[in-house]
């Protein structure tokens, strides 16, 4: 055991430097998010269900924004691992000037014309005004999103503790917010719904400006002069964006079958679509430390494949695995001793508490498969090749909506049959990119391999 540590000792370490901080500052924000449900849910059961509908799309398009900044993340990585500095600050400089143009024009679909897409989800009519009025007061946190392509750099420089005490001013002011405006404390009148998403967006503004004061003053490897910014070309930007896309569809697409389950869940009852937001919202707290180590892992395999170094290609994917089997582990445990203490903090109603205890089980034991996904995904993309992951998503897509289909509408197992779905998705993927993992790994010396450092 003593060995095994000490071969792997540093590449833990260097993991833990990239993930820690941001897997607090994910934290921080979900436990803010589930503070947001905890006071809707105990203001109205039927805001839960509002969340959940409006939230999904409108995470699905934000998602994308924020994916296609990773392939400028590998490639900046990558250069950083082969010592062309010129090309990291190329690639840094153009992230930065032309990444606001998507969240910019989302910011005016979301704020202006949203009733539309929650129609063609099924919403039912009494809930799509909240719907809409959620989507009009969030909407200008979209304008913020290009300029949260900065996390990039952080990243990439391997240093991202400012994330946490951003999160942390963001999360605390939204939580005040929140309470004032949900139910009218101080005078202010009792917003509900609308009151939620407007105290997030005053928070997200007020805390972006701590956010710009940490980049400008932070000791950041990569980051661009201001020259670099200016002379930017859209060329580099479009390269990386080439790169990046992939993985942006992909996350399209993941979310796409998320909300094609929405629509499922919709045609069950008028509360199923809020049961699986709050059980959603849960395993999302694993989740996001799951995710943090797969930003990390995606930044040391991108040096690995610049330095073409094996051995810190594979010890970063297995130590970041071994960590999230210690999270599933932790999430089984808490859904099999404590699954009604959970869930009442959510809601008041006793029929969901005690027919949704067995999903936070389910959640749990999907982790394993999901963490695969995510870590080893990771890994694939490290390494230069972002389409793999796009293409098993379409399968994934595909897949997890014929079997949600086939178990709610064919079998009528209800709710559980979209969770039975989500794991028999996870579980097949994880198995496919696997077996793309060790081919790379297999190949890590062949020219191919080498080309998508250089490019």
């Amino acid at each position: 055991m003593t060995e095994l540590f000490k071969k792997y000792k540093n590449y833990l370490n260097r993991l833990l430097i990239i993930a820690v901080p941001m897997i607090l500052s994910q934290l921080i924000n979900q436990v803010q998010m589930l503070i947001d449900r905890i006071f809707l849910g105990q203001a109205n059961s039927l805001y839960m269900s509002v969340l959940g509908n409006a939230t999904f799309p409108m995470w699905t398009t934000m998602s994308f924004c924020f994916s296609i900044g990773t392939g400028a993340s590998i490639l900046i990585s990558q250069n950083v691992g082969a010592g062309n500095k010129e090309k990291v600050s190329e690639y840094a400089g153009s992230l930065l000037k032309y990444n606001s143009i998507i969240p910019f024009a989302l910011f005016l679909f979301w704020g202006f014309f949203s009733e539309p897409v929650f129609k063609l989800m099924g919403v039912s009519e009494n809930l799509i005004p909240l719907c809409v009025e959620y989507a009009s007061y969030y909407s200008p946190v979209f304008i913020l999103v290009g300029i949260g392509s900065v996390i990039t750099i952080f990243q990439t420089s391997n240093y991202t503790k400012p994330l946490a005490t951003y999160s942390l001013i963001r999360s605390v002011l939204n939580v005040i917010f929140d309470w004032v405006l949900i139910f009218g404390k101080f005078g202010f009148p009792a917003m509900g719904v609308k009151g939620a998403a407007l105290g997030t967006t005053l928070a997200e503004f007020i805390a972006a400006l701590y956010f710009g004061y940490a980049y400008l003053k932070s000791p950041l490897s990569t980051k661009p002069s201001f020259a670099a910014i200016k002379t930017a070309k859209l060329k580099s930007y479009l390269h990386s964006a080439k790169l990046g896309i992939n993985t942006a569809l992909e996350d399209f697409l993941w979310n796409i079958g998320n909300l094609v389950l929405i629509v499922i869940l919709n045609t069950i009852n008028e509360l199923a679509a809020g049961i699986y937001s709050i059980i959603f919202g849960i395993e999302v707290l694993a989740v996001v430390a799951v995710g943090s180590l797969g930003s990390a892992t995606m930044t040391l395999t991108s040096e690995a494949t610049g330095k073409k170094d094996i051995r810190q290609f594979r010890g970063v994917c297995t130590c970041a695995y071994g960590l999230c089997i210690l999270i599933a582990l932790g999430m089984i445990f808490a859904g099999a001793l404590f699954p009604q203490q959970i869930l009442r903090v959510f809601t008041k109603d006793e029929s969901i508490v005690t027919t949704s205890a067995i999903f936070l089980l389910m959640i749990g034991f999907n982790l394993f498969s999901k963490s695969g996904n995510i870590i080893v995904g990771n890994c694939i993309r490290g390494s230069g090749d972002t389409r793999w992951m796009f293409f098993t998503q379409i399968f994934g897509t595909v897949f997890v909506i014929s079997m949600a289909s086939l178990f709610v509408f064919g079998l009528k197992l209800g709710i559980a049959g979209v969770f039975l779905a989500v794991m028999s998705d996870e579980g097949v993927r994880a198995l496919i990119n696997y077996v793309r993992y060790r081919k790379i790994c297999a190949s890590f010396q062949e020219p191919e391999l080498k080309k998508a450092v250089s490019a």
